[in-house]
């Protein structure tokens, strides 16, 4: 007698999905779901359109918008914050955490060492460069409001809380609910897909479309800010190291070199070029470390992680819970952090979720929240008390650097530091490429959400397409930076920012939406578990009669 061997079904909505892919625009090599592309097309260009023609005046208008709902509203995004890092670490604990994202067959796409790098690379590569001297010195320099006083452990609790558990926890969350609902469901890599169990079928038309598009006007922006501010960043570099002038059209140069290796390396998919990057990137990142390690104060650093780290551990929750009264220092650094993670949650959760296939939620959440920030620690320290110890030999003449350009605080760092001068310059230019390399790879995976996004959440595209998305990250940037400058760049970034309250309010609903979905896996996986045991017992008890 044969017995059935019991299937868990993980794409049960695979044939909506289907309806929805039907209705894209499939000519020229563009595989366009035409409401979302189109509608999000002429959004940007208006916006684009306008703050071009009066750059300063939008940047102050959204500026004072941007005030407002960060003064008013700082209290909700600061219980918000804590609200998406703690229901990870709820899931990771409970039962919640034995599914297994695909189905309980589903294997790995890639290694750990290629998945932990491409998290970090797509999450918060290059603000590591950027803040790691210049935010622990601010602080230090600065009366923290949650304290009412200043030192130097004090400075790193600080940027650990701003670069640590947080942040990870923003893009934890989301990118579960995707990777979920993607995987176990069968419906579209696609931030309307997360409201299924609230919304049903309503996530096919035009509420879904609406999702969609706030997605793809909040990534495309993102990342044509991260472009232009990082070509100037690179571009002040230069000047420091080898005195190439700073101007804008080096910084389009800059730019359009990005461009063109990052549309390489989305041309090759995510399994080659965006993995291969990624992976070089952290060996690079770890080279950079323990040369800043060795050379720098190395005893000094190893006091200081153990000070700041205990310092953040003992005064978790305090710090975690505090809401300034004026909000003048928070709303400048927490609050403009915790908008723009979320703002930004979109992009490096559908990237984390389309390279997380196959894994646990334990194993997810473990993955996310704690092997990235244990390595920023590292980071952050090492870097920080580094800056410390020469802004000190230097009588302050590095925080003044910081202070003045906060994009050539690394390279004043290091050619401050007592060392050989071709030492300094073999360090510098390490540095210069990681920059380089941590932009291209926001640049390429950014590109490849966009096209996601803009394909109804087809996991793979048409090689034209992602071509196409990419060129116009890149030409969004230029097209700022030649007829807008420093003015059009922050109304982006502002506009982008603001977009973290919408995307604050979304995340919330789907703190519920994903639950009510994991409850009925967890019921749908007892169940699997316990016909494959009974089909085993009655397999072998079959074969031996």
């Amino acid at each position: 007698m044969k017995f059935k061997k019991p299937i868990f079904e993980t794409n049960k909505l695979k044939h909506k999905t289907k309806k929805l892919h039907e209705r894209n625009f499939n000519k020229f090599g563009f595989d366009l779901h035409p409401s979302v592309s189109l509608i999000s097309a002429i959004l940007i260009l208006v916006f684009i359109g306008i703050t071009l023609a009066n750059p300063k005046g939008t940047n102050l208008f959204l500026s004072g918008i941007q005030e407002k709902v960060t003064n008013n509203l700082n209290w909700f995004f600061i219980l918000s914050a804590n609200i998406f890092l703690f229901f990870p670490i709820y899931l990771m604990v409970s039962k919640f955490g034995e599914i297994r994202l695909g189905g309980p067959k589903a294997k790995p796409e890639f290694s750990n060492f290629a998945w932990y790098s491409m998290l970090l690379s797509a999450g918060m590569g290059i603000g590591l460069i950027f803040f790691g001297v210049a935010e622990p010195l601010f602080h230090a320099n600065t009366i923290l409001p949650h304290t009412n006083s200043t030192s130097q452990a004090q400075a790193l609790a600080t940027t650990f809380f701003h670069w640590g558990l947080h942040p990870w926890g923003i893009y934890c969350l989301i990118s579960l609910a995707l990777a979920f609902f993607s995987y176990n469901r069968g419906l579209p890599l696609s931030l309307r897909s997360v409201f299924y169990p609230i919304l049903k079928d309503k996530i096919f038309g035009k509420i879904g479309d609406i999702i969609d598009i706030t997605a793809v006007i909040s990534c495309l922006f993102g990342l044509a800010t991260s472009l232009g501010y990082g070509a100037q960043q690179i571009n002040s570099g230069l000047n420091f190291l080898f005195g190439i002038p700073q101007s804008t059209k080096i910084q389009v140069i800059i730019i359009l070199t990005i461009t063109l290796i990052a549309t390489l390396s989305v041309v090759s998919g995510i399994g080659k070029g965006v993995r291969i990057l990624s992976e070089l990137n952290i060996k690079v990142a770890g080279l950079f470390l323990i040369l800043i390690l060795i050379l720098g104060p190395t005893l000094f650093i190893f006091r200081s992680f153990g000070n700041s780290v205990g310092y953040y551990l003992n005064n978790f929750f305090k710090i975690s819970f505090f809401i300034e009264n004026g909000n003048k220092w928070q709303g400048s650094w927490t609050i403009f952090y915790w908008t723009w993670w979320i703002s930004w949650s979109p992009f490096v959760g559908m990237f984390i979720a389309r390279v997380s296939k196959g894994r646990t939620i334990r194993e997810f959440v473990i993955a996310i929240l704690f092997i990235p920030v244990l390595l920023s620690l590292i980071w952050f320290t090492t870097f920080g008390a580094t800056a410390f110890h020469e802004n000190l030999i230097t009588g302050g003449a590095l925080l003044k650097s910081a202070t003045k350009d906060t994009s050539t605080a690394l390279f004043a760092m290091i050619n401050n530091m007592q060392i050989p001068h071709i030492i300094k310059i073999i360090v510098s230019l390490i540095g210069t490429f990681l920059v380089v390399s941590f932009f291209v790879t926001s640049s390429d995976s950014g590109s490849l959400v966009v096209d996601n996004l803009t394909s109804g959440g087809k996991i793979d595209s048409p090689i034209p397409q992602r071509i196409f998305w990419a060129l116009i990250e890149g030409a969004i940037a230029i097209s700022l930076l030649i007829s807008g400058g420093n003015e059009a760049l922050n109304a982006l970034q502002t506009g982008v920012i603001l977009s973290g309250l919408p995307f604050t309010i979304i995340l919330l609903i789907m703190i519920y939406s994903l639950y009510i979905g994991l409850r009925t896996d967890l019921r749908k996986l007892k169940e699997y578990r316990e016909e494959s045991l009974i089909f085993e017992i009655m397999t072998t008890y079959n074969d031996e009669a």
